[in-house]
């Protein structure tokens, strides 16, 4: 069993759970194009986080300038793009951060993932997930990747940490005295 109350950082896959997992390829005479669609919604997840006082990574099995931008654009700085086997960077996050298992919690969605969630105390699966990374979960989001499901799982632990309405309460007044 997990103490949820112990959670000071979120890592998460970013395809599948960031994106529904789609990827649009373009090419034109200087550049090849690549497009994904990010959910605002995920993005404000990050808010939530940061005024919780926890730590956030993203851990990608694929190299993509769409993640780097966006997680640019977030100010995420713990970002690994590009990388199948997560457990080297999850190792490198923990000693960064002097983190133990039991403090972390991942939002995955496939099979690359589990590695991980069988690590973490609080595995999480994304609606859309496939049927094993679902199986390593404690919670599965109602909604699927791309579609807000980041912050739904946010959401979820702030909740089971009893401290949701305080995190917004305190943006909340940060957005007002701005």
């Amino acid at each position: 069993m997990y103490d949820i109350n112990k959670i000071k950082m979120i890592i998460s896959d970013v395809d599948g759970v960031w994106t529904e997992g789609s990827i649009y390829k373009g090419h034109s005479s200087t550049s090849n194009i690549e497009l994904k669609k990010f959910s605002v919604s995920d993005g404000a997840a990050v808010a939530l986080i940061r005024e919780a006082g926890m730590k956030l990574a993203l851990i990608s099995g694929r190299k993509s300038s769409a993640t780097e931008a966006r997680a640019s654009e977030l100010k995420i700085e713990d970002v690994y793009n590009g990388t199948l086997n997560k457990i080297p960077p999850y190792e490198a996050l923990k000693e960064k951060y002097k983190l133990s298992d039991d403090e972390i919690a991942y939002v995955g969605d496939d099979i690359i993932d589990i590695p991980v969630m069988e690590r973490v105390a609080v595995p999480i699966a994304t609606q859309n997930a496939s049927p094993p990374c679902k199986d390593s979960a404690v919670h599965i989001t109602k909604k699927s990747g791309g579609d807000g499901a980041f912050r739904e799982a946010v959401e979820w632990i702030l909740i089971k940490q009893d401290r949701l309405d305080i995190v917004i309460n305190n943006l909340k007044q940060k957005v007002q005295n701005q």
